[in-house]
């Protein structure tokens, strides 16, 4: 939709429809560690407003700011809001903005099939990271003793990167056995072709019971309109996502919405909206749409928690 509505602006010269919260074309950024969240925004969105075609770009956060503070882009979708310097730097350009946490996402840990090893604590990942531990039979006893440890992210620029390295090496630098790949679609690849090698990723990548998704748009719309419910949702077979646990506790959590929820999943981030396109625009359209009641329900079907909308999950028998 969105390509034939370029190709018919192109065409059209002056004749071109007036943007409107609605109608026209819009051009946005996203972190790519979120794209399939985004891409079932944008799908329901159009369909929606048929005279409404929302242009992504999927790229590193790094770059998704650059391009707003350069004025080459309106709205973007990142990790964490502006920070007081970046609010000022907008402030001095003129330029007024919004923004809202429009989801709480969490990083999933992924492992090959033939990983045998069975969660991993926090004190692992930081020893991991900065290279201290280099196979994995320096973790945990394991059939893969032998195989050095192999750790994959999304990029180099990604609200993924940046979240881990805060978190885990107060913004120093990796280890040596950490590798950039293109993309988290990439990095699910290298995880579950390889045996030795561990990726990091946002949970809406491997969800594998979104059944909303299997639907006609047109079915799928409806549900959104009327029901406020989820189905738990769980995760791909073809990869393993590995429990975690903080140090001083005895359990472990994969990243379920209802442990993100209570905290007990350690892994957890936020995903932002920050809009500096004017009221009446299809930017800030889409951002209304973002955090609007079906914006968020559409959240709530990702595998990930709205920030907005209460949660009620329900068991499939």
């Amino acid at each position: 939709m969105a390509l034939t509505a370029l190709l018919t602006l192109s065409s059209c010269g002056d004749q071109r429809p007036k943007s409107t919260s609605t109608r026209g074309l819009a051009r946005i950024m996203c972190d790519e560690s979120f794209q399939s969240v985004l891409e079932q925004e944008i799908a329901v969105f159009e369909y929606q407003y048929p005279e409404a075609s929302i242009m992504p770009d999927y790229i590193n956060e790094h770059d998704a700011l650059d391009s707003l503070f350069k004025n080459k882009v309106d709205l973007i979708i990142i990790s964490h809001d502006l920070t007081k310097e970046q609010k000022e730097s907008l402030k001095k350009l003129g330029r007024g903005y919004r923004s809202r946490m429009i989801a709480v996402d969490a990083i999933a840990i992924i492992v090959n099939k033939a990983n045998d090893v069975e969660e991993l604590t926090m004190e692992d990942l930081s020893d991991i990271f900065n290279g201290k531990v280099k196979r994995w039979g320096e973790v945990s006893p394991t059939k893969l003793k032998n195989d050095t440890i192999k750790v994959m992210f999304d990029g180099s620029g990604t609200g993924v990167v940046r979240y881990m390295k805060e978190k885990f090496l107060n913004g120093g630098k990796f280890g040596p056995n950490v590798y950039a790949r293109s993309s988290s679609q990439d990095v699910f690849d290298a995880v579950e072709q390889y045996k030795n090698v561990i990726g990091f990723i946002g949970v809406s990548w491997i969800t594998s019971d979104l059944k909303s998704l299997e639907k006609p748009i047109a079915e799928k719309y409806e549900d959104l309109k009327t029901k406020n419910e989820v189905s738990i949702i769980d995760f791909t077979d073809r990869i393993k996502v590995m429990p975690v646990r903080e140090d001083d506790k005895l359990q472990a959590y994969k990243p379920y919405q209802a442990y993100i929820s209570s905290g007990e999943y350690p892994l957890v981030r936020t995903i932002w909206a920050i809009d500096a396109s004017y009221n009446g625009t299809l930017d800030h359209g889409f951002y209304a749409f973002l955090t609007g009641v079906i914006g968020q329900k559409i959240i709530l079907q990702t595998g990930i928690l709205p920030a907005a909308e209460p949660v009620r999950y329900v068991e499939v028998q």
